[in-house]
This record gives C-alpha cells, sequence and structure tokens, in this order.
C-alpha cells in the first residue's frame, strides 16, 4: 500500500484530502494549531518555521508528498527548497497545490497548463518560487495542480459569506472579474485519480466553465436564503478581466471534471 504524507492536513484543503485517501492508502498527515490531532497517531506536528522536514520524512517514509500548507509565505518557500532536495535523492513524488494567482499579471484571456506564469501579487509569485523549483525534478516526480476559487461546506470562504449575509453588511464583489471556481471534495477526488494513475506534469483544477465573481457570489447568496443581499460592487478595470485556469494539454476524465453548477450545489447543502 502507498504511504501518503499530507502537509498540512489539518487545514481546509488538507482535511479533505485526508478523508479522501485514508481508505485507500496508508496516509499521514501533518498539524500545527489544532492540536484536536494530537491524539491520532497518523498526525504529526510540525511548525514549517523551526522543526525540519526532513524527520518527518524519515518518520513516515512516503512515497507521494501532498503540500497544503498555509503559513509565511518565505518559510514555505525554504521548506520546498529543502523538500526538492531531499526527493531528489529518493525515490518520492510531490503534489503541490498551486493557484490561479500564478497569473494574475495576465488579465485578458484564461490560462492553460503551460502558459507561462508571471503575477503582480506576492501570493502569485510565492507561488510560482515553488513551482519553478519543482520543475527542476524529472517529470515523472512532481504533479503542480493549479487551483481557482476554492469553496465548499464550512470553506473559509464561505464562513466568510455567511458571516456578512448575518450581519447585514455589504460583501465586496467584483462584477469586471471572471473566473472559474472548484470546491474542496472535487479537488480531493482529482489528487486521488492522479495518485491511483500515476500522473505527472501540470494540471489545472478549476471548473470548465466561467463566471463572473459577482454572479456566482449572488447565486451562492439566494441559495443559502438571502434574496437580496447587499454587495459592494468594485470595479479594477473599464472592461471584463480573466483570473480562471483551464485544461486543454491534461484533461481529467469527464467524470473527474466539473462545473459552476455543481459547486453551486456541493458548497451549499440544502
Amino acid at each position: 500500500m502507498k504511504r501518503i504524507l499530507i502537509l498540512g492536513a489539518s487545514g481546509f484543503i488538507g482535511g479533505t484530502l485526508y478523508r479522501e485517501l485514508c481508505p485507500y492508502y496508508d496516509t499521514y498527515g501533518t498539524y500545527f494549531t489544532n492540536t484536536s490531532y494530537a491524539g491520532n497517531q497518523h498526525f504529526l506536528y510540525f511548525n514549517l518555521e523551526t522543526d525540519p522536514v526532513e524527520s518527518i520524512i524519515q518518520a513516515v517514509k512516503p512515497s507521494c508528498i501532498i503540500s497544503a500548507l498555509r503559513g509565511n509565505f518565505e518559510e514555505q518557500v525554504a521548506l520546498h527548497k529543502e523538500i526538492t532536495t531531499i526527493i531528489a535523492k529518493r525515490d518520492i513524488r510531490i503534489i503541490f497545490l498551486s493557484s490561479a494567482n500564478v497569473f494574475d499579471a495576465f488579465s485578458n484571456f484564461p490560462s492553460y497548463e503551460y502558459d507561462k506564469t508571471l503575477s503582480e501579487s506576492i501570493y502569485g509569485r510565492f507561488k510560482i518560487k515553488i513551482e519553478n523549483m519543482l520543475l527542476r525534478l524529472p517529470v515523472w516526480q512532481y504533479v503542480i495542480a493549479r487551483m481557482p476559487m476554492v469553496f465548499g461546506p464550512n470553506s473559509p470562504r464561505l464562513n466568510q459569506l455567511k458571516h456578512y449575509l448575518q450581519n447585514g453588511e455589504a460583501y465586496e464583489v467584483f462584477p469586471d472579474l471572471v473566473m472559474n471556481v472548484t470546491c474542496a471534495d472535487k479537488i480531493a477526488q482529482q489528487v486521488h485519480y492522479l495518485l491511483n494513475r500515476h500522473k505527472s506534469g501540470i494540471y489545472h483544477l478549476g471548473s470548465r466553465d466561467l463566471i463572473h465573481h459577482d454572479e456566482f457570489i449572488r447565486e451562492i447568496s439566494e441559495e443559502l436564503g438571502y434574496k437580496k443581499p447587499l454587495f459592494k460592487n468594485v470595479y479594477t478595470r473599464n472592461t471584463d478581466r480573466f483570473l480562471a485556469v483551464l485544461p486543454k494539454d491534461n484533461k481529467l476524465p469527464e467524470q473527474h471534471q466539473i462545473e459552476v453548477a455543481d459547486v453551486i450545489k456541493s458548497t451549499v447543502l440544502r
């Protein structure tokens, strides 16, 4: 049985991945702030700012590492540099959860797997640094999984929206932003497929259709029962701008694809 190590398994996406994979693989995860995992023998405490990741890798001996970490950007870059050095000498693969923001400097069209990355944001540039490290490895050894905005029941974005709606506060929407979206459950299924089929390279894990940000948030709000939600429209330019990652070279099978309507249905469970 394959042994999987999920860095950041106590987070929203990492936890969803753990629940998806643990029935099929010998799955381990790390936690930091959420001490409810302290008694779980398959969870190990890990502080990315102070603890050497090599000790975790030595203890677990994974065949694949999934990086779903959050935290200080500079520390994450240093950590992934250490991971890259370690796995370059061993038969260990890595799946890195990246972001559509690696393309946020390009706003006139959607982005595909092998388009040049360029970002104007600190977040996007930090993801690019880690991607570039992994791209120096043999292609069989890595998967770069780029994701757009992630939703789902109890997702941080949904909880934030609910807070604004319940308190009658104006929620910021971007009418000129064309995007695609996804949900954590589908990401977990897609990563499971990539693991099971020994896939490698770059994958875009967003919905195959696009939607304006304000329209998407409005539909979510109405599904939650708020017929007249209060929004604050924020315009950044006079024409539409795109922040969407679509597949062209590495398409997943039909059953592992998702559409915006599926994301809304999965996020707002009746």
